[in-house]
Formats: C-alpha cells, sequence, structure tokens
C-alpha cells in the first residue's frame, strides 16, 4: 500500500515521502496515529493545502519572532531581590522570574524559553539569552539589583 507521510518516520522516510508499506502497518499503525495519508488524488491535494497553510504559518511566527528579537535587545529589565553584606542573594533569579519582569515590561515570554544554565545567584548586569525559535534566539539584558 502506497503512502504519503506526514511526519519523519526512522527508518521508513521523510515527510512528503510517498513510501510502500504493509496494508496492516498502514492500517494499524500509520494511519490512525495521522502520520500518513492513504497515496490518493485526493489526499494528495490534502497533503500540498497542509503544507502550504503550514508554510504560510511559519513565516507569520518567524516575521513576529523577528520584531520581538529587535525589542528584546533593545529592552533590559530590573530584578530587585533581597541580598546579603558580600552580593550574594539570598534566594535566586530563575527563569520563571525574568518572565515575569518581561511581561511587567509589556512582552509575553514563556519561561521555558529562557535560556539559563543555571539560576542567578549574585547581583549584576546579565545578558539572558531567550530563544524563541529553534534558530531564533534573542538576548536580554537583566540587571539583579538589591531590593
Amino acid at each position: 500500500m502506497k503512502v504519503v507521510l506526514r511526519q519523519d518516520q526512522e527508518g521508513l522516510g521523510n515527510r512528503g515521502d510517498v513510501v510502500e508499506v504493509t496494508a496492516g502497518f498502514a492500517r494499524n499503525f500509520l494511519l490512525p496515529r495521522r502520520l500518513a495519508l492513504e497515496s490518493t488524488p485526493k489526499n494528495m491535494k490534502i497533503f500540498e493545502e497542509e503544507r502550504r497553510r503550514e508554510a504560510t504559518q511559519e513565516r507569520r511566527q518567524r516575521k513576529e519572532g523577528e520584531d520581538l528579537v529587535k525589542k528584546l535587545t533593545a529592552m533590559s529589565c530590573t530584578i530587585a531581590v533581597e541580598a546579603g553584606q558580600d552580593e550574594k542573594l539570598y534566594g535566586s533569579v530563575t527563569s520563571m522570574d525574568i518572565a515575569e519582569a518581561l511581561k511587567k515590561e509589556g512582552i509575553e515570554v514563556d519561561k521555558r524559553k529562557v535560556v539559563l544554565e543555571e539560576p542567578i545567584k549574585s547581583l549584576g548586569i546579565y545578558h539572558v539569552p531567550i530563544k524563541l525559535l529553534p534558530d531564533i534566539t534573542a538576548e536580554v539584558k537583566v540587571w539583579v539589583v538589591k531590593a
């Protein structure tokens, strides 16, 4: 049975490939999980329409991401925390704290997109990368000051 793959399948092929598989594998695994479509002219049109829609959405997300990069690199946020005598924090500044500070500045960023190797534990100025898309990363300046 010939099918069109809707996602990359290891050992089988890449998205958009027309591959020959056994009828049972297609009926019991690929088709119910919507990993593939049966290779018919109607399904080929459906697949092409999905591909066009996804390409349009990806272009829109890329443009929004590039606009957001410009905003983020131009701004900085300040986080006031309790600190001891030698500029060590009593707690730490995490990605959630940075996301909340950016939200106060008017930019919504998911905390999982803030890339911190480890939490910030001392006062200072930090350049924190924010991964908006797999290939688009912005750097925001974070000032950690004593409250």
